[in-house]
């Protein structure tokens, strides 16, 4: 079976994994993902999936005020020790968390969090759309279901902490980060749960674009 550059992209992000071992275990199993992640497990390389399963209950609560103190976060972040807690890149990590959900403002930390009708909503309004473009109404159905699951992806990337592009780095999705971060302390790491406030929200305001604000913020801090 062959195999995509993409698939060994998946298949990294499942286990956390370098390219190359990716890659060669894709070779070792004509390409089956399932298999793949079994010989890398075997080989002991599969670092974040072999921590999947692990209680993690410690770490920390981290919180962001952006300049002015116009917006809040407060984020919590799990490790599996009060050491790696601690750590300088655990700690670096969770305050990048924290930035990101200022800057990008996600609903839900995972997918498995959408509520089930806010799932439905968001397909009857891809379906909607689909009905009232002249150019799509006539397409097979199965063409129609495939562009309302592309919609609902990217509902997900832009309201979804795991799924969204890294503010710091956009080629990288926040579940990447994990997965990194997971490697490199040893420990499973997980978000558990985050509170966003921003100033005036559900009030009569004068608009500011808050997101550009971060932006700005985030690239000052590259340089």
């Amino acid at each position: 079976m062959a195999f995509t550059a993409k698939d060994v992209q998946d298949l990294r992000q499942r286990t956390g994994a370098g390219m190359m071992d990716c890659k060669h275990a894709l070779e070792a199993t004509d390409g089956n993902a399932e298999k793949a992640i079994e010989w890398l497990r075997e080989k002991g390389i599969a670092t974040a999936a072999k921590k999947a399963g692990r209680i993690a209950s410690q770490g920390v609560v981290d919180s962001y005020i952006h300049m002015g103190g116009k917006i809040g976060v407060l984020v919590e972040v799990n490790c599996e020790t009060d050491f790696v807690a601690k750590g300088e890149g655990f700690l670096a990590f969770v305050h990048d968390i924290a930035l990101q959900i200022a800057a990008a403002k996600p609903l839900y930390v995972s997918k498995e969090e959408v509520p089930a009708d806010v799932v439905e909503h968001e397909k009857a309004i891809a379906r909607a759309q689909i009905d009232n473009d002249p150019k799509m109404a006539n397409k097979p159905e199965q063409v129609k279901e495939k562009i309302v699951e592309g919609k609902l992806e990217t509902y997900y990337k832009e309201n979804v902490l795991l799924e969204q592009a890294f503010v710091k780095e956009p080629s990288m999705q926040i579940k990447q980060l994990v997965i990194e971060c997971t490697a490199k302390c040893g420990e499973k790491v997980s978000i558990r749960r985050f509170t966003r406030y921003e100033m005036g929200e559900g009030l009569e305001k004068k608009v500011d674009n808050f997101a550009e604000e971060i932006n700005a913020a985030v690239a000052s801090m590259k340089k």
